[in-house]
């Protein structure tokens, strides 16, 4: 095959990856991309996109059996509901379809290059490309690395049988009888919660002393509060040891003893790990970040002209973080000066309730030595909550105790996954106490809740 050259290449077709191809093409430069699997990564082909699918689908069902036994929604009878895993299923890959076809559709209107499969590196301007034709060689200018990440694999329950990740909860035929989860970070959680409300019986197996230990306490009660109510057993201080009899997790509790859980699946959610191996990293001269590649303020790596962006440059490990971060690198080999300099990067937990935070907790700015004003405003006294039935959780807000300039917003509540771009954009703007509050926010809305925060913490709210 006849070798390619080109001004930009990009390695891996993630959100980061395919966010620079496209930023790339728009801005004139010839450039292709590289993906041996569908466009979108992990995030909108097993992740992100087909849990929220998930997820949603669970909820609905739940909702309806609560309204056919009179639980919920006063005035609404319904009958009996069935669930079809199955069909469900098909609903999602049917929305993963149309979002990878979209991605590729946007590679080529920027008239990206696209070339399916493997690639190795040669050195840091070359790679090979085991396509289905043969091998593809593809020199570049610029190199943009976004390899993205892969599921961690435990020595003592390697993936296979019973055993299964994220992905293959996501390809379920039907909703196991008995689901037992290892890790209680959002992953796990938002998993487990989704599988009980489909009727799974399902077990947490958490190796802390508390579950989502990424997140302060006060925004995970609503979340615990929540899993005891939906009959989730919950094993903190426990470690999962492997499987007993091919049926059951073996797992040694906090005080030293021994418990067997039976499982039909047994979900392990112990986290994500950049990928940097099996694409030639040994033919490049790559500082490390520990298990990442290191990587500047404009995401260049040790060698010149390559850069690194996503997952396999640290945390967050978040698509969004990516596709900023692949927006930037592209317009910096196009010429323009940027440098990542967010304040925030919003992350969301789609638990039940969900959690929403961006910038700095209350614990996390005092540990940094600043004087804080700190105040919540809780969706009790919300109309719109009320009016949804979704009264527990609240808005937080965190300022600094001298200028009020706001470091920090976090949310606990159903839907608040929502308010995320008002709490990034306080923070990008460096707004105030005072700002905020003085900002009208349309009623009835959960939105209202950031105001109403922001006026508690100045001593003058209204609504409570």
């Amino acid at each position: 095959m006849k070798d390619i050259a080109c001004q930009v290449l990009v390695v891996g077709a993630g959100p980061g990856g395919y966010v620079a191809a496209i930023r790339a093409g728009q801005l004139g430069l010839d450039t292709v991309i590289v993906e041996a699997r569908r466009p979108g990564g992990a995030c909108l082909n097993v992740g992100c996109i087909p849990s929220k699918a998930l997820i949603h689908a669970a909820d609905e069902y739940l909702k309806v059996r609560e309204m056919a036994a009179g639980r919920r929604t006063p005035g609404i009878r319904v009958a009996e509901p069935e669930f079809d895993l199955a069909a469900c299923r098909d609903w999602k890959d049917g929305i993963v379809n149309r979002l990878t076809n979209g991605v590729a559709a946007l590679l080529k209107k920027a008239r990206v290059k696209t070339v399916e499969g493997w690639a190795t590196f040669r050195d840091g301007k070359t790679v090979a490309v085991d396509t289905s034709l043969g091998t593809q060689v593809i020199r570049a200018e610029h190199v943009v690395i976004a390899t993205g990440s892969e599921a961690v694999e435990l020595p003592s329950l390697p993936f296979g049988g019973r055993v299964i990740s994220s992905t293959e909860a996501l390809a379920l035929d039907a909703p196991p009888a008995r689901l037992v989860v290892v890790g209680a970070g959002y992953i796990g959680l938002e998993l487990g919660i989704a599988f009980r409300k489909l009727g799974s019986e399902v077990t947490v197996v958490e190796a802390t002393d508390r579950i989502l230990p990424l997140y302060d306490s006060e925004l995970t009660r609503p979340v615990k509060a929540s899993l005891d109510e939906l009959g989730i057993a919950l094993h903190l201080q426990a470690k999962a040891r492997g499987m007993a009899g091919g049926e059951a997790l073996l797992v040694e509790t906090a005080d030293g003893g021994e418990l067997r859980l039976p499982a039909d699946k047994v979900l392990v959610t112990v986290g994500r790990r950049p990928l940097t191996g099996g694409w030639g990293r040994e033919e490049l001269a790559l500082d490390m970040n520990g298990p990442f590649i290191a990587v500047d303020d404009r995401c260049r790596t040790s060698m010149r002209g390559v850069y690194a962006v996503g997952d396999v440059t640290g945390e967050p490990m978040l698509a969004h973080r990516a596709m900023a971060q692949g927006e930037m690198v592209a317009e910096i080999i196009a010429g323009e000066k940027r440098a990542w300099d967010k304040v925030a990067v919003p992350a969301v937990c789609f638990t039940d309730p969900e959690i929403v935070t961006a910038g700095l907790s209350p614990d996390q700015a005092r540990a940094a030595g600043i004087e804080i004003r700190t105040a919540q405003f809780p969706f009790q006294a919300n109309g719109r909550a009320m009016t949804t039935e979704a009264e527990n959780g609240f808005v937080r807000i965190v300022a600094r105790a001298d200028n009020h300039l706001v470091l920090g917003l976090q949310a606990v509540g159903a839907g608040v996954s929502e308010l995320s771009a008002s709490f990034a954009l306080a923070l990008e703007m460096g707004c105030r106490l005072e700002d905020v509050a003085a900002t009208i926010h349309a009623h009835p809305t959960l939105g209202e809740a950031i105001p109403e925060a922001a006026m508690r913490a100045l001593g003058h709210a209204l609504h409570i």
